[in-house]
């Protein structure tokens, strides 16, 4: 029987708590779980209020890997959930509201992947996203490279970005924006993505063709689409080791010489927490959400 442990007053079960998820660093699910419990402070703000896709991986990465996007069989009645639109109509999904909630989603092994919108707005994006993965053998030192370019782009129509590692190969770069629609800040974002290529043609690809990525960076701009999900921040991804999907400091995007600086795992996440507080919590402040050109 999985041992239960009363989070913030609902009993959640946690299971396999010795089960080496990561072979490449030996890191456990219980180690897996402790991560979670100590982040939470800055995680949970970027998953509350959206409906949350899993990415699940019960027996490590090398094992079965699937997207749960409705409720899961057996969920808690005590986990918050809401009816979102999809074009094949609408569906239920969980919301990440708590301390309770994450550990009990977190028991699942899973990636958490949200949306640009808020499920109380799904019409109005609160995010506009760019997804750089490289193409071998560029790697995150390009992708830095092109950062720092959408960087200044979006701030000369007023629009602040920030980074984070994706917790796999690349880099995001998120902003705050409002009074748009997914399909608005869609077009936006695939207008940057192209006059980036323009701007460095031997560096960008807005296209995902294969055939185009080698030794470049592609900025795919397409998770701005109300339907897709990207990584949450502080998510720890399905990968070999427990790489974590990381903000960063500008200063280190700058710096950034080696793919090696910019991978980040579980355990030392939590003190450069302690180190940088939250460096996407400006994300969460109205006024700094801008309104596309």
């Amino acid at each position: 029987m999985a041992p239960i442990t009363e989070v913030e007053g609902r009993r959640v079960a946690l299971s396999n708590l010795d089960k080496v998820l990561y072979p490449g660093t030996g890191f456990t699910k219980g180690e897996l779980l402790h991560y979670y419990a100590t982040t939470a402070d800055v995680l949970l703000p970027h998953l509350r209020d959206r409906a949350v896709s899993f990415l699940r991986y019960p027996d490590g990465p090398d094992g079965q890997v699937f997207f749960t996007k409705n409720v899961p069989p057996g969920t808690p009645d005590w986990v918050t959930t809401a009816e979102v639109p999809r074009s094949e109509g609408p569906a239920r999904m969980v919301l990440v509201q708590d301390l309770a909630s994450l550990m009990w989603a977190a028991n699942l092994v899973t990636e958490f992947h949200t949306h640009q919108w808020t499920a109380d707005d799904p019409g109005e994006a609160d995010r506009l996203v760019f997804d750089l993965d490289p193409g071998p053998p560029a790697t995150v030192v390009q992708c830095c490279e092109v950062a720092l370019w959408l960087r200044e782009r979006l701030a000369a129509d007023g629009i602040e970005a920030y980074a984070k590692t994706s917790g796999a190969k690349g880099l995001h770069l998120l902003a705050g924006v409002r009074g748009s629609s997914s399909e608005r800040v869609s077009e936006y974002a695939k207008a940057l993505a192209v006059e980036a290529e323009r701007a460095l043609p031997k560096l960008v690809v807005h296209r995902m063709t294969r055939s185009l990525r080698p030794g470049k960076v592609f900025v795919d701009w397409s998770q701005n689409a109300a339907r897709k999900t990207t990584a949450a921040p502080y998510t720890v991804r399905a990968r070999d080791v427990p790489a974590v999907s990381t903000p960063v400091t500008w200063e280190e995007v700058a710096g950034c010489g080696r793919a090696e600086q910019f991978v980040f795992l579980a355990p030392g996440v939590g003190p450069r927490v302690q180190d940088y507080g939250d460096l996407l919590a400006p994300l969460f402040e109205r006024g700094r959400a801008a309104a596309l050109p």
